[in-house]
């Protein structure tokens, strides 16, 4: 390539990065694979060191992350935030070693701390006399985003330290890949765009410019650096580690004091396939010099420590065919698409169907039957389709205008990306879906009943709907292929003894649009039957705090519905009667009375919300006048501030139970 050539194409790698680097850090939705970037990245570092006449001052090289968001303030850090250069192979990782070994020459092995790179949002907390001050973004490593209001809403990051430190800690925002496949299904549910991974899902949730929304989705926060102006509060990164804990902070535990690269090296082998017994989403190891005298020494480039690097793992992406596009109708009539793909091995599974998402996905990726696929597994769990081969033409695959299952015009809510069969008593795979969910462990809990049995049932038509399991007797389980009486007693006994489920799991049982297991337990806790829960008014609901005029228009119009009112008469001819409450109340000596719990306590937060409710009360998440206890742990944050500056009640554990200890000797 001569000097004409390569302008051309470092120019044109710089507008890629830059598209790109706009769509991960600003907008939360990457184009393209992390490994792609590298690539693409390391051509343009390679091009700049063969012309260094072309490298300019505005190239990414040089950068760290991008412009900060509109929707923040801007804050400038104390310390510049750096970003790290990578290795992709273990050739590179030995001349990141030897390049530092360069400058001690007289030591045999360097002391070297490898973790586990968590693959989050980059955070920087400031703390003075151990009080949070401000929790930003990384943004360029210059400025960043103040998110101050949302990182308080974040459970494990400590709001006051067990010592009065002034100290910046640096550390990876996160969502478990259990949670953000939670979240996924419940933004399909209803009908909003789902997540492309973890990490868009924590990055996306803690930018929210509604810090409530923050505190509804599941973030955690790992600690990985701690810089103070006192040289000798710690001497080493992994002391440093212990002090984080120590002060009440998360640390990762997969953090490991090595001597010498190849020690590293193992740690990286070992880790390449243990990462994908981990609940948490991770692309490799990161590689530090321990001693941080040492890493004074060595210093930075202009965006990366000289002291560290990120061994990336080899991606896990395959390409493949794409053989058909199935449809698959869900219990609330949204219909997906799901690739269905020529089996290939990826990430050490046989691979034959991939998600699609949504038709708007679909369209964008420009794909149909006969493409050659790259698939990858979104957060090392779901297999989703990323693109197709250039230059591969078989026209776009075409939304369906019908349900696949009933044969019924398909409709699309204005503001929503999903298609749904609005036939929701006359379509098979939405009244399947329904009786599946019905039964299943987060509902009715009803052992034994799963999709195969259900399809059984329902194409024999000895179910129409999920209250006609109630109906079934040992000898239509008989009926069935390969039930024998044994197991015709069993699943008879199930059903039988789901008869008294908790107010919770029987409304959540019922798949009413926008009413999850945690709606559903705010309104089991403020109704004492389900008639005075099927008579309430929209305006009833909304009244109740953490419910929205979504879920209570939901709710009204589910009850109002004939086929719906239907199957709750035949439930109740069956004997189905839900109980009350979530827990059996014992006492009313909290009658009347609402708790706001906060900090952390000597068991979890659901044993104190089961003991208020039983002795009457109830809980909600936020400190208003209405308030009648705040129950304060250890760390308690705003809430405490707010309860004392409106003069609500604040007890500890120990005043807690002496409340409850002294009510019931009166």
């Amino acid at each position: 390539m001569d000097f004409n050539e390569a302008k051309l194409r470092i120019d044109e790698l710089k507008k890629i990065i830059e598209e790109n680097n706009k769509a991960y850090y600003i907008l939360d939705d990457p184009k393209i694979s992390d490994y792609e970037y590298d690539e693409l990245f390391r051509e343009l570092k390679n091009l700049e060191n063969q012309y260094p006449l072309l490298r300019t001052s505005d190239s990414p090289t040089l950068k760290v992350g991008d412009k900060i968001s509109q929707g923040f303030k801007e804050h400038r850090h104390k310390y510049r935030l750096y970003s790290l250069d990578n290795s992709n192979n273990f050739e590179d990782l030995y001349k990141w070693y030897e390049r530092v070994k360069k400058e001690y020459p007289n030591e045999e092995d360097l002391e070297l701390v490898v973790e586990l790179k968590i693959d989050g949002l980059s955070c920087a907390l400031s703390y003075e006399n151990g009080n949070l001050k401000i929790g930003a973004t990384r943004g360029n490593g210059i400025t960043g985003e103040n998110i101050t209001e949302n990182i308080l809403k974040i459970k494990d990051i400590p709001q006051k330290l067990s010592k009065p430190l002034n100290i910046e800690v640096r550390g990876e925002v996160y969502m478990p890949v259990s949670s953000f496949e939670r979240l996924n299904e419940e933004n399909t549910e209803r009908g909003l765009k789902e997540f492309a991974n973890p990490r868009n899902a924590a990055a996306g949730s803690l930018r929210q410019l509604d810090a409530n929304i923050t505190k509804q989705r599941d973030l955690h926060f790992f600690a990985y650096t701690l810089i103070s102006d006192d040289k000798e509060l710690v001497k080493t990164h992994y002391e440093a580690l212990k002090l984080l804990k120590e002060l009440g902070f998360n640390t990762n535990p997969n953090s490991f004091l090595v001597k010498g690269i190849n020690q590293a090296k193992e740690k990286c082998d070992i880790w390449e396939t243990e990462r994908f017994k981990l609940d948490y989403a991770t692309d490799g190891m990161v590689i530090k010099i321990n001693e941080l005298a040492k890493q004074n020494e060595l210093g930075y480039t202009s965006r990366a420590p000289k002291w560290a690097t990120a061994f990336k793992f080899p991606p896990e992406e395959v390409w493949t065919k794409l053989i058909g596009i199935e449809l698959s109708v869900g219990k609330t009539g949204i219909v997906t698409p799901v690739a269905e793909l020529e089996p290939v091995q990826l990430a050490g599974t046989t691979v034959k169907r991939a998600s699609l998402h949504n038709f708007d996905e679909i369209e964008r990726l420009k794909i149909n039957i006969g493409n050659e696929v790259l698939i990858k597994k979104a957060a090392e769990i779901i297999p989703k389709v990323i693109r197709k081969r250039e230059n591969e033409d078989f026209g776009v695959y075409k939304a369906p205008e019908i349900c696949p299952s009933c044969k019924v015009p398909l409709k699309k809510e204005a503001g929503e990306v999903a298609l749904y069969c609005p036939n929701v008593w006359g379509c098979p795979a939405q009244l399947k879906g329904k009786i599946e969910y019905f039964a299943s462990k987060e509902a009715m809990d009803i052992d034994g009943i799963g999709a195969s049995l259900v399809d059984k049932l329902f194409d024999c038509g000895l179910i129409k709907d999920f209250a006609d399991l109630y109906n079934l007797s040992v000898n239509d389980f008989m009926k069935l292929d390969l039930i024998k009486e044994k197991s015709a007693d069993n699943l008879y006994n199930s059903i039988q003894a789901s008869k008294s489920p908790t107010m919770t799991k029987f409304l959540t049982a019922l798949s009413i649009k926008h009413i999850g297991k945690e709606t559903a337990d705010i309104i089991s806790s403020e109704f004492s039957n389900i008639d005075e829960i099927i008579n309430a008014s929209e305006e009833d609901f909304i009244k109740i705090d953490g419910i929205g005029d979504k879920a209570a228009k939901s709710i009204v119009n589910f009850f109002r519905d004939e086929n719906n009112k239907e199957i709750l008469n035949k439930l109740k001819r069956y004997n189905v009667n839900p109980k009350g409450s979530s827990v059996e109340k014992i006492s009313d000596i909290f009658n009347g009375k609402t708790f706001v719990i906060t900090g952390t306590l000597s068991e979890p937060r659901s044993v104190f919300e089961a003991k208020i409710k039983q002795y009457g009360g109830k809980t909600s998440s936020s400190v208003s006048k209405k308030t009648s206890y705040v129950l304060a742990g250890e760390n308690p944050g705003s809430k405490f501030d707010k309860a004392s500056s409106l003069g609500v009640i604040i007890l500890n554990e120990e005043e807690f139970n002496s409340l409850i200890e002294g009510k019931i000797n009166e």
